[in-house]
This record gives structure tokens, C-alpha cells and sequence, in this order.
């Protein structure tokens, strides 16, 4: 798979998934201490097993113990604080658990391609480890493939509006709990798909996606606030 990054959009290449609707998938989720991938750390994994119409209890969660401290307003939108990182895992020994829970299963994530994905590449860079090689599907590529009429940016919360979900209640900004919201958003996306008679996802560069764009004041100094496309 080939993402390529603009200043405001990105396309992506290289991945074809066929079978979509009958196949078992792994939906993760990262929360890390700020909006920044290129910047900020990962503070925790989500994970779970899902596949259509099937009711799975099979879920990962691991804190991951940050390498920079986790600003205020970032502890209060995750309820992770610096405290919990004193007895976290490392990222490589929570990474090596999240390795065993996915195992070769297709990935799902929600704005993953710009946020999640650069953020793991750039650990495993610095921790001297392999990057996982598994197909990765992101619910807003796959959305903007079927919508090319709608031009807002495809957030997490666009996506909860326009499927009409209700939210209430899940602890938003845990990393387990919006792998269930991700779940959710998925089985959506999966129906249009059906009817629509598509059964796999190719990512061809035909389709632009609205990049969250990082405020430029959050280059420069500490960032806080919500972790991008939410």
C-alpha cells in the first residue's frame, strides 16, 4: 500500500481487499498524547475482532508507556495521565502483544491513514522494529470511494452523524471503546457496499481524501486536543 500525502489531501495505491462481507477483520485504534503523528507518542492500543453480522468477544487493550509527558487537556479527553504511564509497558512490549493479537487478519481503522499508521511506522522506526505487513482498511477511504459528492472532511463524528448512531454513553477517546464505535461505522460502510454489489476495495489513487490539517500554531507549540478527525 502507497499513501501519499499532500498539503491538504492524500490518495492511496497498492491495496486491493476482496471478500469483503464474509471475511474476518481486526479494528485498532490508537490514542497518543496529542494530534501531531510526526510528534507525539502512543499511549495506548485497541483492538478487536470483528466480523459482519457475528457477535465476537475477542477484544486487546494495552497501555503503552509514552516518551514524552501527556499534556493536561489530552489526560482529560482519554482519561490517561501520567500516572498511568509510570507502570505502562513499553511500546515495543505492548507493540509485540498487539502483533499476536492481529496475527495475519485484514486491519480496519477510522482516519488511520494519516494518524495511526505514520504514528507506528515512526515507532517501530525508533524502536528497531518491523512495521506489520497486514492489508489495512480506513473506514474513510472506503467511505470517500462510495461518496465522491460529499466534500466534507470524513471524521469520525461526520461519520456518527451521518449514520445516526448513538454514542452515548462510550468513554470517546479510549482506544477499545472507539473500536467499537469504528465497528460500528464499518458494518454501515459494509452495507452500502453490498448494495451497491461491490464485494472488495481497491485503492487505486482515484480517490482524494480531506487531510486533517494540524493547525500550524500546534507545530510549534505543545499540542493538545482531540486526536485528528474526531
Amino acid at each position: 500500500m502507497k499513501i501519499t500525502f499532500m498539503p491538504n489531501t492524500y490518495t492511496v495505491e497498492e491495496l486491493k481487499v476482496s471478500h469483503l462481507q464474509d471475511r474476518m477483520y481486526c479494528i485498532f485504534d490508537l490514542e497518543g498524547t496529542g494530534i501531531n503523528p510526526a510528534e507525539e507518542s502512543v499511549t495506548q492500543f485497541g483492538a478487536m475482532n470483528y466480523k459482519k453480522g457475528e457477535s465476537l468477544d475477542s477484544s486487546f487493550t494495552s497501555l503503552a508507556c509514552a516518551f514524552k509527558p501527556i499534556p493536561e487537556a489530552v489526560a482529560k479527553l482519554t482519561g490517561i495521565s501520567n500516572e498511568d504511564m509510570i507502570q505502562a509497558p513499553s511500546f515495543a512490549e505492548a507493540y509485540q502483544a498487539f502483533l499476536e493479537f492481529i496475527g495475519d487478519k485484514v486491519l480496519v481503522t477510522q482516519a488511520g491513514y494519516e494518524y495511526d499508521l505514520p504514528m507506528l511506522k515512526r515507532h517501530c522506526d525508533m524502536n528497531g522494529l518491523l512495521m506489520f505487513t497486514n492489508p489495512v482498511l480506513d473506514t474513510k477511504a472506503m467511505f470517500t470511494y462510495i461518496h465522491p459528492e460529499i466534500s466534507e472532511i470524513i471524521s469520525t463524528d461526520f461519520l456518527i452523524r451521518y449514520y445516526d448512531l448513538n454514542t452515548e454513553g462510550v468513554h470517546r477517546h479510549n482506544a477499545l471503546a472507539d473500536c467499537g464505535v469504528i465497528a460500528r461505522i464499518f458494518e454501515h460502510v459494509l452495507n452500502e457496499y453490498q448494495a451497491l454489489s461491490l464485494n472488495h476495495f481497491t485503492a487505486d489513487g482515484g480517490s482524494v481524501m480531506k487531510r486533517f490539517v494540524i493547525p500550524e500554531m500546534y507545530l510549534t507549540a505543545p499540542i493538545v486536543g482531540e486526536k485528528p478527525d474526531e
